[in-house]
């Protein structure tokens, strides 16, 4: 498959990245664990049916030393037993805040409890950014149709 668009050689995507790139890097150097906002990242773009992300977090996280079994599990998470309860707190945040359009109501106060519980607020504040930020990645490659396997990690950066 080929992408749409060259959305990394187009001047004005181009430059949109950039800025989401620098929101990214905000994300990057909080305070909110590593392991966890690849988790998040790597969620995310299985719901959304990014392949392009779920490649490119799944290699990032094994560059960083995450354990192939959890990342193996991301999409069972609620069935498996390899994630901390923060970070099970923080991948029901992320799949709430991504399937909003599947619940009425939006991002339950239980969710929200639960995370608060394991994080403060700058952590909450990158958590919820993260999931923003990852969602509109998502949404760029789907709709480009950028194609799934030839990242590298430390490609971008």
């Amino acid at each position: 498959m080929d992408a749409r668009i060259d959305f990394f050689g187009n001047a004005v995507s181009a430059k949109f990245s950039r800025y989401i790139n620098s929101a990214g890097k905000v994300v990057s150097d909080s305070a909110l664990p590593h392991a966890t906002q690849e988790l998040v990242k790597l969620r995310a773009s299985q719901i959304n049916g990014c392949g392009f992300c779920t490649d490119m977090h799944y290699k990032d996280a094994v560059h960083a030393g995450e354990d192939l079994v959890r990342l193996n599990l991301v999409a069972a998470w609620r069935e498996a037993t390899v994630f901390t309860d923060a970070e099970r707190a923080a991948l029901e945040l992320t799949e709430q805040g991504t399937r909003i359009a599947d619940a009425a109501g939006g991002v339950t106060d239980e969710a929200w409890a639960a995370a608060s519980k394991h994080y403060d607020e700058d952590q909450l504040a990158a958590l919820v950014s993260l999931i923003a930020l990852i969602n509109a990645y998502n949404r760029m490659n789907v709709i480009v149709r950028q194609p799934a396997g030839g990242y590298q990690p430390g490609q971008f950066g």
